[in-house]
């Protein structure tokens, strides 16, 4: 499956960020507990314009990081509305920008918005493309028993089940060792 580049990106974030959640998280605890830990986060990705790097902004990056986790799980008519609610609630005037390194791709939002804001406007951008392609069961979460972790799925065959090879590899033991022991 290809989505225009920098919608994969955002989409590549949003699992990133949604995956720091403890419910999701390799460590089981919050891996964006702190405003430092956000920023080092931040430092892997090419976000442009303004970062407070404060509490108020880390709170509503958790914020954030919720409301897209809930939308990555809805059908496609329930992702709608919840996209076009993001895009309204930041009065999103989409537009194609060229800067840095990067070639032209979407912004909707002023580079003086909060951060949160330009994270949630940058994956409803994403997920319009998702949603108009019908492609929502490329959104997945991890399989295995015991993760929560979201799953963006870019293969061919759409066949992609794991958050990560850890996962896969752990589940495939699991299985492996129920089959030798039932032989």
């Amino acid at each position: 499956m290809r989505f225009a580049p920098d919608t994969e990106d955002s989409l590549a974030f949003v699992v990133v960020l949604c995956n720091t959640d403890p419910s999701a998280s390799r460590s089981g605890a919050d891996e964006l507990a702190t405003v430092e830990e956000l920023e080092a986060l931040l430092g892997r990705y090419q976000y442009t314009g303004r970062i407070d790097h404060d509490e108020a902004e880390l709170r509503d990056v958790h914020r954030t990081r919720a409301l897209l986790r809930h939308v990555w799980t809805l059908d496609r008519d329930d992702a709608v509305e919840a996209v076009n609610k993001m895009l309204r609630d930041a009065k999103a005037v989409p537009q194609l920008v060229r800067h840095d390194s990067l070639d032209w791709h979407m912004h909707a939002t002023e580079s003086s918005s909060p951060l949160a804001e330009r994270i949630r406007v940058e994956a409803a951008l994403a997920l319009i493309d998702v949603i108009r392609m019908n492609e929502m069961d490329r959104l997945k979460i991890c399989a295995a028993d015991d993760c929560e972790g979201l799953v963006l799925d870019l293969s061919r065959n759409g066949l992609k089940r794991f958050c990560s090879v850890r996962c896969g590899n752990r589940m495939n033991m699991i299985a492996f060792r129920e089959r030798r022991a039932g032989s």
